[in-house]
């Protein structure tokens, strides 16, 4: 059973929980149909809004644990940026009334490593475009040890508490702690945690793939030639972010890929992009590898450097999707 007490997991929780209240803030105030494409200032805001927030909890609750992290304060100190740090600054207060321009720079950059025995991993605005559209996002935390992802939360305030992607809007909190399973609950009411299952579709035909929105890391074209190989039948499930883990861990999809992009051919992972996913799909019964069928190294700092791409399956599946990636060269 899933121990809510457990410290490390008490805090993943909590935290997790009240960043995505605060992106939630700025996305209603600041995302507007009035935004242009190129206009991602929003995104901005909320990143940088919910990793201080997540750092202060962090120096509150774990002071000595280092902190891993898509962003830094560097920019924020430019007098460029001054407007962009008010308004980081005024989300962040509303949540720790002490906040200034210091305290929210200095708890961004917590105890800033690029790697540890021990450390916290947060992508605090996973799927920036489909927080832009008001469509799948993801807020995911992990927290890792030697090298092993021993707790994942994603929140998915898009997603329902019953995970399907047809669902409606009230939000999902997913944790999964390695040995214990994963859970699904309401994002907000704090109700009973339910325990996740991975499809157990054995056909490959009848497989469901989901696909991200975005193409700028992956290789849409051999994605098609991977489906047509394996006979997928079903049209793609397209979403964006880690959200996409916590479907396929709740059964509602078995496939997902991330190919190399032929205009990245060298593109590696980033690590707040994968350690909480694949803990949340690894303890719901599926497996996830790279393309070449290894497990992924969290040892090598902030990129994912021994590992090419990544393939994540209900487990049943795994073994042929990996034989479709050699028959394509993927």
């Amino acid at each position: 059973m899933l121990d809510l007490n457990h410290p490390e997991v008490k805090f993943a929780v909590n935290a997790i929980r009240q960043a995505s209240q605060l992106v939630k803030g700025v996305q209603a105030e600041l995302v507007s149909p009035a935004l242009t494409k190129q206009d991602r200032s929003p995104v901005t805001v909320a990143d940088f809004a919910a990793q201080a927030l997540i750092g202060r909890l962090l120096a509150e609750t774990f002071p000595g644990d280092p902190l891993v992290a898509e962003e830094d304060s560097s920019s924020l100190r430019s007098p460029e940026a001054a407007q962009t740090l008010e308004q980081v600054v005024r989300f962040v207060s509303r949540f720790a009334p002490q906040a200034d321009p210091q305290k929210v720079c200095a708890w961004i950059d917590h105890r800033r490593v690029d790697t540890a025995p021990r450390f916290w991993t947060l992508d605090p605005i996973d799927g920036t475009k489909g927080f832009l559209r008001h469509d799948q996002y993801a807020l995911a935390l992990a927290l890792v040890v030697d090298g092993q992802a021993q707790i994942g939360a994603l929140a998915c305030p898009n997603l329902d508490a019953g995970l399907e992607v047809d669902g409606g809007a009230s939000g999902a909190l997913v944790v999964a702690v390695r040995g214990q399973g994963a859970w699904s609950a309401s994002l907000e009411s704090g109700g009973a945690f339910e325990r996740l299952c991975v499809s157990p579709q054995s056909q490959p035909a009848q497989a469901r793939l989901l696909r991200s929105f975005e193409s700028g890391h992956t290789n849409v074209s051999q994605i098609d030639v991977f489906a047509q190989t394996l006979g997928i039948q079903a049209e793609p499930v397209r979403m964006d972010s880690q959200a996409k883990y916590a479907v396929l861990a709740a059964g509602d999809g078995e496939l997902m890929l991330r190919l190399l992009s032929p205009s990245q051919p060298d593109y590696r992972e980033k690590i707040w992009d994968q350690a909480a996913g694949s803990l949340v799909l690894e303890e719901a019964g599926g497996r996830i590898s790279d393309l070449d069928g290894k497990p992924l190294d969290f040892t090598t700092g902030r990129k994912l450097v021994k590992n090419r791409g990544v393939l994540a399956s209900n487990g049943i599946l795994h073994k042929a999707a990996l034989e479709a990636l050699k028959k394509i060269n993927a």
